[in-house]
C-alpha cells in the first residue's frame, strides 16, 4: 500500500520502546510495512544502568515473543517463576523479623499440569532442588493442596518452546497441556536489547531516530506526521506508543482520566544467600505493595512502594541502613541480603485515555493506560494490545481495507478497551483493600486469601488471568504466528 498513493508506509508508529519495537515487529511479521518514529538516543536507553527494572512477563505475553523470534535471545536470561505466594506481610521489629502471614494465596504452575509440588512460604524458600526432585516422584490428585505440604520446584533453566495445538479457537483450553511457568521475569535492559536486535534484522522496518514528532495532520484517507527536522511523512495509520506523556495522544484530543498515588516504587536487585527456587513473592505492607521477583542465579529484584517522602529518604541511605530497612520487610527467608547495582525511584500514578482510537490513529500501550505495578501487568497490557492490533491490521488488509479504516480501529478498541479498564480498576481495588491498616479489613481479607487459597479452580482461573491467558485470546498470544 505504500507503492503509488502517496504513503511512506502502511502505519506509522511513533514510538519505538518495549511496546513500540514489538508492534513493529508483529506488524512486519504480517506483511505490514512500518515505519518507527523514536526520540530515544539507543546508545542511552540499552546502557545498564538506564532502567533499573525487571519485568513480570505473562506466559502468554512470552509466547507472542517467541513467535517473533526473540526466543533464542531471550530463552538464555528469562528466569521462570513457577510459584507465586501473595500474603498480608508484616514489618519486624528488634524482637521480630518480618515476613509473612500464615494467610495466604499460593499459586503453583504445577497445578496447571495436573501434578503437585510446594508448600508454606518458608518451605517454598528452604527448600532445596535435590528434595523436590525426590517428592516429584510421588503422583497426587491436583486437589492434594489442603492434604500435604507442597515442595519447591527445582532451579530449573526455560522450558522449550511450548506446543500449542492449532484449534483455531480463541480460548484457552489448551493450556493445561502447556509445560509453561506462570510468567517469566526478565530484566528490562535484557528485553531492550533483544528488541533492538530483533528490529534490526528485519531491514524492511524502518527506525527513525532520535527523532520525535512535532505536529500531525489527518484527512480522510490518512495522516500525516510532520517531524523535529522539517521531514514529511505519510500513512493510513499513525499509532500512538510514546508513553504517558503522549504527544500523538494529546494532538489528537483524545483526553485522559487518572491521578497520582502518593507513592515511590524503589526498585533495585538484591542479592541473596539462599535459592528463591523460582517463586514470586507479593507482601502487601500498610503503605503498599512489596515484591519480590525470582532472577537468574541467587538474586531478586524488588518493588517496594512507600509514601514520597520516606521513598526519597530510602534512596539516599547509605547501603548497610537501606539493607536494615529492606530486612524489616523482605525477612530473613533467603538469608542474608546485599545490593547488586543502583536502586531507583518511580513515582507512580494511573492514567487512562477516554477513548483508544480517533481518524486515521490509535494508541497503544502506556500512551493508553498506565496502572498501578501492582501485579506487573502494565507491560503486559501493552503487549496484549500489541498483539491485537496486529492481527486486525492484518485481517483487515486480507479482505482489502486499508489499516487506518474505522472497521479496524473499532475491532481492535472493542478487544482490547474491556480488558485496560477492569484491569487498571481491579488494581486500584486491591491497593486500597490491602494498604492500610483497618484491623477488621485486615483480617478480612487474610480469610480471603486463605478462602481463594483452599478453592482449586479459583486459584487455577486466576493463575490463567494472571499468565494472560483468559479471555479471547489473539494469535500471537497463542504462540502462533501473522505470517500469511
Amino acid at each position: 500500500m505504500s507503492n503509488g498513493r502517496g504513503f511512506d508506509a502502511d502505519v506509522i508508529l511513533s514510538g519505538g520502546g518495549l511496546v513500540g519495537q514489538t508492534l513493529a515487529l508483529a506488524l512486519d511479521q504480517a506483511g505490514v510495512s512500518v515505519i518507527v518514529i523514536d526520540a530515544s538516543k539507543p546508545a542511552e536507553t540499552l546502557a545498564p544502568a538506564f532502567d533499573g527494572r525487571a519485568f513480570a512477563i505473562a506466559f502468554a505475553s512470552y509466547r507472542m515473543w517467541r513467535a517473533l523470534g526473540l526466543g533464542d535471545q531471550l530463552d538464555a536470561v528469562a528466569q521462570p517463576i513457577e510459584q507465586i505466594m501473595v500474603t498480608d506481610g508484616k514489618l519486624g521489629t528488634s524482637a521480630r523479623r518480618g515476613g509473612p502471614s500464615p494467610l495466604h494465596l499460593h499459586f503453583d504452575a504445577a497445578e496447571l499440569f495436573g501434578r503437585r509440588t510446594s508448600s508454606s512460604m518458608e518451605e517454598v524458600a528452604a527448600k532445596r532442588p535435590e528434595e523436590v526432585r525426590a517428592r516429584k516422584t510421588k503422583k497426587e490428585p491436583p486437589e492434594a493442596r489442603s492434604s500435604r505440604p507442597l515442595a519447591s520446584p527445582p532451579q530449573s533453566s526455560l522450558p522449550p518452546s511450548p506446543r500449542l495445538r492449532r484449534t483455531g479457537r480463541d480460548d484457552s483450553s489448551s493450556i493445561e497441556e502447556q509445560r509453561e511457568p506462570l510468567g517469566l521475569m526478565l530484566e528490562a535492559r535484557h528485553v531492550r536489547m533483544a528488541l533492538d536486535s530483533g528490529v534490526k534484522a528485519r531491514a524492511s522496518i524502518k527506525m527513525v531516530q532520535p527523532m520525535s514528532v512535532s505536529a500531525i495532520e489527518r484527512d480522510p484517507a490518512g495522516a500525516t506526521v510532520t517531524l523535529a527536522d522539517g521531514k514529511r511523512l505519510r500513512a493510513p495509520l499513525l499509532v500512538g506508543a510514546d508513553g504517558r506523556r503522549s504527544f500523538v495522544r494529546g494532538a489528537v484530543g483524545i483526553r485522559t482520566i487518572g491521578w497520582d498515588y502518593p507513592v515511590t516504587a524503589i526498585v533495585a536487585t538484591i542479592a541473596h544467600e539462599k535459592p528463591h527456587g523460582a517463586v514470586a513473592h507479593e507482601f502487601f505492607l500498610p503503605n503498599g505493595p512489596f515484591a519480590i521477583l525470582p532472577l537468574k542465579g541467587n538474586r531478586s529484584n524488588i518493588v517496594w512502594a512507600e509514601p514520597r517522602a520516606a521513598a526519597e529518604a530510602l534512596l539516599k541511605m547509605n547501603e548497610a541502613d537501606f539493607l536494615s530497612e529492606l530486612g524489616r520487610r523482605f525477612g530473613d527467608f533467603l538469608g542474608e541480603l546485599s545490593l547488586e547495582g543502583p536502586r531507583f525511584g518511580y513515582p507512580l500514578s494511573l492514567q487512562l485515555a477516554e477513548r483508544m482510537i480517533d481518524a486515521r490513529v490509535c494508541l497503544a500501550g502506556d500512551s493508553a493506560h498506565g496502572i498501578h505495578p501492582l501485579a506487573g501487568q502494565g507491560l503486559n497490557l501493552g503487549l496484549k494490545d500489541c498483539a491485537a492490533l496486529a492481527e486486525c491490521i492484518a485481517d483487515g488488509m486480507s479482505v482489502g481495507l486499508d489499516p487506518g479504516d474505522v472497521s479496524i480501529l473499532e475491532r481492535y478498541q472493542r478487544w482490547r478497551r474491556f480488558d485496560n479498564v477492569t484491569m487498571a480498576l481491579g488494581m486500584e481495588f486491591f491497593d486500597k483493600l490491602f494498604s492500610n491498616e483497618v484491623r477488621p479489613l485486615r483480617m478480612a481479607r487474610r480469610v480471603g486469601l486463605a478462602a481463594v487459597n483452599a478453592v482449586g479452580p479459583a486459584r487455577r482461573f486466576f493463575m490463567k488471568y494472571a499468565g494472560g491467558a483468559a479471555g479471547d485470546l489473539p494469535k500471537l498470544l497463542r504462540g502462533e504466528t501473522l505470517a500469511a
